[in-house]
């Protein structure tokens, strides 16, 4: 009997320690999350990862109170690209109606709109964004870090200041600050936002909190000091 016991404990730790080698951090998502990484078919993203660049229109797939929180049922972005000039010439549905099914409200950067005057740092033609954002919404993100570490967060924004912030795996960890009011919807700059710190390398379950007054495209992760 005892040497029955020794081998079933043997055989659980070798267990334990493969599956500790094989999937070493999956459980920092934490266990009760029901998203996952948004996946559509049609774009190549199946995983963000870190160091890189966060789309913010790439949140992860699960719905209103899994997903993201938003204050309203519609695509606000969405709806008002259905009306007359809003889906412009040459535009693919596909970006003009991106995710039009779910409540995160979600446009494009346009000529008439974002390129018509100067910019501090223009966005990318065709930029995915989300707007008409409200107090206390956010969104969830399932991402890889490859490298624990100290990371720069950059962005291009538009309008003011709307007291974002990120949590990671459930916890709060950085305050995210727009520097320079833009003063419109639709003028847009690029800034350094904040620092954060990942610990430990892996899947991370990031959310992006945030309130009433700016439009963000992405967040940019820099690596500035690795830990090794």
């Amino acid at each position: 009997m005892a040497m029955n016991n020794f081998w079933n404990i043997k055989s659980c730790c070798i267990v334990m320690i493969l599956w500790a080698t094989c999937f070493p951090l999956l459980a920092q998502v934490p266990l009760n999350y029901k998203g996952k990484p948004f996946i559509d078919g049609i774009s190549s993203f199946s995983m963000q990862t870190i160091p890189g660049r966060m789309e913010l229109a790439f949140f992860d797939d699960g719905g209103e109170g899994v997903a993201y929180h938003d204050t309203t049922v519609t695509n606000d972005g969405a709806v008002l690209n259905h009306t007359n000039g809003h889906h412009r010439p040459g535009i693919t549905p596909y970006v003009a109606f991106f995710r039009e099914k779910e409540g995160v409200d979600i446009s494009y950067t346009k000529d008439w709109a974002d390129f018509n005057h100067p910019n501090k740092v223009d966005p990318k033609v065709n930029q995915l964004y989300i707007g008409w954002e409200e107090d206390g919404e956010w969104t969830n993100y399932t991402v890889d870090v490859l490298k624990a570490g100290k990371y720069r967060i950059i962005t291009v924004y538009s309008n003011d200041d709307n007291a974002a912030e990120l949590w990671v795996d459930g916890v709060p960890k950085t305050k995210l600050k727009l520097p320079v009011s833009t003063g419109n919807w639709h003028y847009w700059d690029q800034a350094t936002v904040g620092e954060i710190i990942f610990e430990k390398a892996g899947q991370h379950l990031i959310t992006f909190k945030y309130n009433r007054g700016a439009n963000w495209a992405y967040l940019d992760f820099l690596l500035v000091e690795e830990f090794k």
